[in-house]
Order: structure tokens, then sequence, then C-alpha cells
């Protein structure tokens, strides 16, 4: 059994209000986190210190999205608006107007220089990032669209809703491939496997599903959590994800047995939350993971592994 060691290296102050979304910036150690402030900020990770407010915003963030082949920050507000940052130019350099209720959720088809949107109003609207035009939306579903996922190939594409179902598509043409109806309760979380080959969702129901992506069929059902599975993130090189919870716990899992690792939280130990986990992302130049919430603070942990056997 893998034996970790979890160590917290700092904790960010600077928001006044819950924080929903965490994000690696353009550069190694810059952090980027997003709530129901009037702001994006920016993070330093060298220095653990603030570095600016990146941008004003007229409404809360509910996502961020890096797109690193064009230096691009896509940030989906409360309002629907879809504002496009540019990290070469140090500006917005256009706004995304289609959706009238929150967009949720964003992500990037490299291959097709596509960006995804999902939003609370059912649909999932699709950007040419050469344009800035809509060329496509799909109404997925009459309840909100809260996460996407995208597999390595691009391939496949994954969408979450509040109707606890997830609706699989093809990358390529937009066409519908699968329906599953595992949880009980609101999807929350979708994260596929850097190899690509298990796809895993969490939900309101506090389950982690884990399936096969070769005919999307379900291999495992864990009780992961108390509360809402609101984060699913694979380290950038070990085999190893992490998941984070509403009921203000990260725990951490083998990627090829998915069995539980460790947890970490207040009642571990830890200085750790008090107050729901609302995103975690992996530093990739770093053995970091860093976890947002309600409590307007950023936790950055260092995450270390051995093979020695676990005591």
């Amino acid at each position: 059994m893998l034996k970790l060691s979890v160590q917290l290296d700092a904790i960010l102050s600077g928001h006044q209000n819950p924080i929903y979304t965490v994000e690696n910036g353009a550069k190694p150690n810059q952090l980027l986190t997003a709530g129901n402030d009037k702001g994006i900020v920016l993070w330093d990770l060298d220095k653990m210190t603030f570095d600016k407010v990146l941008l004003p915003v007229e409404s809360s963030v509910y996502a961020l999205h890096y797109i690193p082949s064009l230096n691009f920050l896509a940030i989906g507000e409360r309002s629907g608006k879809i504002n496009i940052f540019s990290f070469d130019s140090h500006e917005v350099i256009e706004t995304l107007l289609f959706h009238a209720k929150p967009v949720f959720d964003l992500k990037f088809l490299a291959s097709k220089n596509e960006l995804i949107a999902s939003s609370e109003d059912g649909t999932v609207s699709v950007w040419c990032l050469k344009t800035y035009k809509k060329v496509h939306h799909l109404d997925i579903s009459n309840q909100t669209v809260r996460v996407i996922a995208i597999d390595p190939t691009e391939a496949t594409i994954a969408f979450g809703t509040k109707d606890a179902r997830i609706y699989i598509y093809d990358a390529h043409d937009y066409s519908f491939k699968y329906l599953l109806k595992d949880h009980t309760m609101p999807i929350t979380s979708l994260c596929f496997s850097p190899d690509g080959k298990y796809f895993l969702s969490g939900g309101r129901d506090a389950k982690l599903n884990i399936y096969l992506t070769s005919d999307f069929s379900r291999i495992e059902h864990i009780t992961a959590h108390m509360y809402t599975v609101y984060s699913i993130a694979y380290h950038p090189t070990l085999p190893v994800f992490a998941t984070g919870s509403r009921d203000k716990s990260i725990k951490l899992w083998d990627a090829n047995d998915f069995k539980l690792l460790k947890t970490v939280s207040f009642e571990k130990g830890y200085d750790a939350h008090k107050l729901s986990i609302n995103k975690i992302v992996w530093n990739s130049n770093a053995n970091q993971l860093i976890s947002v919430g309600d409590e307007k603070l950023a936790f950055v942990w260092s995450v270390g592994l051995n093979n020695e056997p676990a005591s």
C-alpha cells in the first residue's frame, strides 16, 4: 500500500467572501482564485503571498480555466457572461454572451480550438477561440449542467447535471453516446484518469463512482465522503487522486485500486478547512495540492509519496 505524507505549507488569506474556484496561472508559481468577491486574485506560490487582483468582475465567479496554448484565462460568471483574459496583453480581449444564467464550468478542446461552457440554463455552448463566435450549443437538460470533463485524447466529453445524470458525448461531432444514472442526487464533480482508462464521478449523494471508459460500465461505487463530493483531481505524475468535499475533508486515493490512502481534515489533526471545500487543484511543478472553500481561504498542501509499507 502506498504511503503518503501531507504537510500544510501555507494558508492564503485575503478574500472577503467564499472562494468557489481555483486554477493554476500562466507561470508555475502562479495561483488564481475567485468566488463571491468582485475580483480574481493572483497569488505567488514561491512567496506564499498575495500578488494582485488580476481583474475586477461584475458578478460572482464559478469557473476559471487556464488555456496554456493560448495563454488565456476563461472566466465564467454568475451573470452568464464569459470573459477571455489574455496574459500576454493583460486585459480582457473578448466577452462571450449567450447564457442568461450562471456559467458553472469551462473546458477547452485544444484539437478544435473550442471553449465549452455549461450553465444553469441546462445548455452547453461551444465557442471558437479564433473568431470568438458560438459555433454550437447543446440542450443537455432542463436542469443545471454543473460540470464538464474531457478525456485525455479529446474524443469524449462528459456533462454532469443537477438531475443526477451524466451525459456522455462524442467530442468530434457532439453526438450523444451514453447516459449514466448511477447517482441519486446532483452531479458535482467529474474527472477522467490521465491514461484515459477510467472515468470518475462525484455527487451530492457523497458517492464516488468509477467507470471503465471502454464502455462506461461502472466498476466501483464508493461512499467517499459524508456530504457532497465537490472536486476530483489526479496528481500530475503520481498514481494518486484527491477528492474535496462539503464535509470539510480532503481524501487521497490510490489511482490503481481506488483504496483510500489518507484523510486530511481538522478532525484528523490537521490545521485544515472548517467549512465546505469547493474546489481542489494540483500545482504541476510541485507536489502541492491547493484547496479552497467557504471560509475564504486557500490552503496549500505538500503531498509526498514513498513505497514503504504503511504502518
